[in-house]
């Protein structure tokens, strides 16, 4: 499906790393929806975003994603990918009319950078990126307790998805693309996906979905 009626006039440049599923999150999200999506590639391990240009021009924060969008009211910068996502998505069937659901989805979306993010994604970085013998002791201390927390997401994604077929509703929503991101590539954190049939399953359906592109 391609959508365009509200996003007419407007180009987008997508401030990612390629490594990073919070950047894929965008990307996925304008593929499924048909939009084209340019892309600037920084290397956060060198630091690029924390430079004084980036920081000035792209995001204070020093931090990726970013979606540059470019229209009539000239060029914004809109961090934050569950926030990017749903900018582009607005008014589009990724995104529910009734207002239970919608509320529905960002109950899953706030649950993705809370409870699932901040644990099967940082596992996944510190272990298949920087290397668990690179850790800190501190980082190192937080290896268990991440796991745990990681695995328990996991686990209530698992029992609502033996039960449904999609987070919310009948169809993909972004709840489902923002908690796919990091779901998929679980086991490069150490996670076992064949511990969670429910949630192979439903990869199985969204990496079928016309449009789909992949991570890397």
């Amino acid at each position: 499906m391609i959508w365009k009626a509200s996003l007419h006039g407007q180009a987008f440049v997508l401030h990612e790393d390629p490594i990073s599923a919070n950047c894929y999150k965008i990307r996925l999200t304008a593929a499924l929806l048909g939009l084209p999506l340019s892309r600037r590639a920084y290397d956060i391990r060198k630091g690029e975003t924390r430079t004084p240009e980036f920081l000035a021009r792209v995001n204070a924060n020093g931090r990726i994603p970013v979606l540059e969008i470019a229209g009539a009211s000239g060029i914004r910068f809109l961090p934050e990918s569950n926030a990017a996502c749903w900018y582009l998505a607005s008014g589009s069937r990724l995104i529910p009319t009734d207002r239970f659901a919608q509320a529905d989805m960002l109950r899953w979306m706030f649950f993705e950078q809370y409870n699932h993010e901040p644990n099967v994604a940082t596992l996944r970085f510190w272990l298949a990126y920087i290397g668990e013998e690179n850790l800190s002791e501190a980082q190192k201390g937080q290896l268990g307790a991440k796991r745990s927390a990681g695995e328990a997401a996991l686990r209530l994604m698992d029992e609502h998805l033996a039960k449904h077929d999609w987070f919310v509703g009948h169809g993909i929503t972004l709840a489902d693309i923002v908690l796919f991101a990091y779901t998929h590539v679980a086991e490069e954190g150490r996670f076992v996906l064949d511990d969670f049939p429910a949630i192979k399953r439903w990869i199985s359906r969204i990496e079928a979905l016309p449009g789909f592109v992949a991570l890397n």
